[in-house]
Parts: structure tokens; C-alpha cells; sequence
């Protein structure tokens, strides 16, 4: 017959974790990559789950976990088995930038995401004083922060969608990358 030759169809999945501050507009991104249009969103509380089609055979599973004060320190527990952080800055609120690159500089402290690829989005581009992705870049010291891992700046509105599109291959390419060097590790440490 030849049936246990066939390749059994693995479709590739990876988890990515959504993080930033409360008013980001990580829950408004998130419906936009999935129906492309605007919704208006509640703040979240707890956190939404998404799985969306990156690509043939790559699905990405995207968890927007709320960013108010008390949910913060959740986040950790979400780190686990995830293979890309997605870390939204609203980029007019030049007076929760602080607080914001705070929180992602304990993100990344945390041992269990070492190496893990990073993808800022520089969301809010289309309101008036909005820091660009070389600003956000350097506000948010990425160089020094990053220099163990893949990490891009993607400047991006939820509202239009601009950036979007390129932000999903980012985080896709990533992930598979991060995702295939880790399958690697496994087996060489078997």
C-alpha cells in the first residue's frame, strides 16, 4: 500500500505572546491582522487568544494578555513555551513611554524567554508626535536589551493597518527560526 511512507501533514504552529501597556492597542492589532478591520475593543482583562494563518502550513497562536498594573504581574506566567515576543508601544504617549520600556526591560530579564525573538510595534504612527521606529529603537535601548536574540522595530497603526502585514512576516520568520534552532538544540542535547 504504501500508506506508512506518506509524510503525516505537520502543520507547524508557534505561540506568540502580545505584551504592553494598558492603551497600546494590542487587542485592536490582533483583530486587525485576523479580519482587517477596525473593532473598537474593551480593555482587556485577562487575556484573548488567537490563532492565525502565517503563510502555508504556519500558524501562529497569538496570546494579547491585558496590560493594566495588575495584570503585569501576570505576565510572567505566560513566558513558557512561547517563541516570540510581540511587544506593543504606543508611540504618541510620550508620558507612559518610561513605564512601558520599564516593563520590557523585566520581560526580558526573565530566564525563560532568553533568546526569544522580539518584535516591537511602534503602534499609534498616524497621531501627531508619534516617535518613529529609530526613536522607539533607541528610547527603548533595543541594542543593548536584544543583543542575545532576533529583535525588530516595526512602525505600524492599528487603525489603517499600515505595518501590519510586514509585522506578521517579521514575527513568522522569527518564530520559525527561533523555533527550528530550538528543535536543533533538542536533538543535540538527546
Amino acid at each position: 500500500m504504501g500508506l506508512q511512507n506518506a509524510k503525516p501533514s505537520r502543520v507547524k504552529r508557534a505561540s506568540i505572546l502580545m505584551l504592553g501597556l494598558d492603551s497600546a492597542g494590542k487587542s485592536t492589532l490582533l483583530y486587525k491582522f485576523r479580519y482587517k478591520d477596525a473593532f473598537l475593543t474593551m480593555p482587556t482583562i485577562g487575556f484573548n487568544v488567537d490563532m492565525i494563518e502565517a503563510g502555508k502550513d504556519f500558524t501562529l497562536t497569538f496570546w494579547d494578555v491585558g496590560g493594566q498594573k495588575k495584570m503585569r504581574e501576570l505576565w510572567s506566567n505566560f513566558l513558557e513555551d512561547t517563541d516570540g515576543l510581540l511587544y506593543v508601544v504606543d508611540s504618541s504617549d510620550k508620558r507612559r513611554l518610561e513605564e512601558s520600556r520599564r516593563e520590557f526591560e523585566l520581560i526580558l530579564k526573565n530566564e525563560s524567554i532568553k533568546n526569544i525573538p522580539v518584535v516591537v510595534l511602534a503602534n499609534k504612527q498616524d497621531l501627531p508626535g508619534a516617535l518613529n521606529a529609530e526613536e522607539i529603537t533607541r528610547r527603548f535601548k533595543m541594542k543593548k536589551y536584544c543583543s542575545d536574540r532576533n529583535w525588530y522595530v516595526q512602525p505600524c497603526c492599528a487603525i489603517t493597518g499600515e505595518g501590519l502585514a510586514e509585522a506578521l512576516q517579521r514575527v513568522a520568520t522569527f518564530a520559525k527560526q527561533y523555533r527550528k534552532s530550538k528543535e536543533t538544540f533538542t536533538t543535540l542535547k538527546e
